[in-house]
């Protein structure tokens, strides 16, 4: 049995193949290098270099590794780029998706495994919010995965395959190893930036609203590790190897930090302030942002062991001291 990680040179798709190697599975990962890297992956995984939305060449994988399980981590996730460019987000994010499960079907894969987000909820009514809140994105991005994950429950209606769909709220942090981290040049998110900005790689931190109905005017959001993240994939692909329906759970703590928040740890790593900016709002950006995960710990095999900001944004600093003496060219 193979597991095929496709975006699995990309920031938390490394992880996960790093994660997958640790407790001895077998694995393949395709992925395109568009924003990820061939260093981030052990020289001894199998690399395909391609796009999830090629049939031809998914099968080939498929057939030639023996895959019995695919995580699907390939998309583009900038909430303002979406905005900009919608179509390109539903061509790359919902038809690749449908592509891929298309070849899945075609070759008896039964277990998928879907990278979603907590865009999808938009700005949710009650906070924190659940599997079963009302779905109403307010970003392309958020409706492009909201249409895979549509896709993807009409297709296990249909076929023989079983799915996990996982909800991340906001992804940070890095191995704890210093093996593989977030390497996206140009990257939007917050802790990144930060630590970025703290370590002289960036002039500023610019600050999106101070205006938010929260208790310092800056948007809220449910920081998980990334190392916890990726261990919840490990946890679903057991629970649907062991016969668990299809299901979706949210990925986080269940609790959130603001912004300010956040600037303050990273403030405390290195000692010493960071140039901040305040600038207007993005559109797309709900005030507040936690998950409930009653669901995902009644159900899968997991519990969190990095919960805590502070020890997410000490990984992530480490890591891009690491990175910085790295020079990154296109796909590493």
């Amino acid at each position: 049995m193979t597991v095929l990680v496709t975006g699995g040179a990309g920031y938390i798709g490394s992880h996960m193949v790093h994660e997958l190697v640790d407790i001895g599975e077998r694995v393949v990962v395709l992925d395109n290098l568009s924003t990820g890297f061939r260093f981030l992956i052990p020289d001894r995984v199998p690399f395909v270099a391609g796009n999830g939305g090629d049939r031809g060449l998914v099968s080939d994988v498929i057939r030639a590794h023996g895959v019995d399980a695919i995580v699907h981590f390939a998309a583009s996730i900038v909430v303002p780029d979406s905005i900009r460019d919608p179509l390109g987000y539903y061509r790359n994010n919902t038809v690749n998706t449908t592509m891929l499960l298309e070849a899945a079907v075609a070759c008896g894969v039964k277990h998928f495994i879907f990278s979603s987000t907590a865009a999808v909820y938009g700005n949710p009514e009650r906070v924190p919010v659940g599997e079963d809140a009302a779905t109403v994105p307010i970003s392309p991005y958020g409706m492009s995965k909201l249409m895979s994950e549509i896709v993807l429950h009409d297709t296990a209606r249909a076929h023989d395959l079983r799915f996990v769909a996982l909800r991340y709220f906001n992804v940070a942090g890095a191995d704890p190893k210093g093996r593989t981290g977030q390497a996206t040049p140009r990257a939007t998110h917050l802790i990144k930036v930060a630590c970025e900005v703290a370590l002289g790689r960036r002039a500023k931190l610019e600050v999106y609203g101070t205006d938010y109905p929260t208790a310092d005017g800056t948007c809220i959001r449910d920081y998980i590790h990334v190392s916890d993240l990726v261990r919840a994939h490990v946890a679903a692909l057991s629970y649907l190897r062991n016969g668990g329906a299809s299901a979706t759970f949210n990925c986080g703590y269940g609790r959130g930090a603001s912004v300010l928040e956040v600037v303050a740890a990273v403030r405390r790593a290195v000692g010493r302030d960071l140039p901040v900016e305040i600038a207007g709002r993005r559109p797309g950006d709900p005030a507040r942002l936690v998950a409930d995960v009653a669901r995902i710990k009644a159900r899968l095999d997991w519990r969190p062991r990095f919960d805590d900001l502070d020890v997410i944004v000490g990984h992530a600093l480490a890591w891009e001291r690491r990175l910085a003496q790295r020079r990154l060219g296109p796909g590493g």
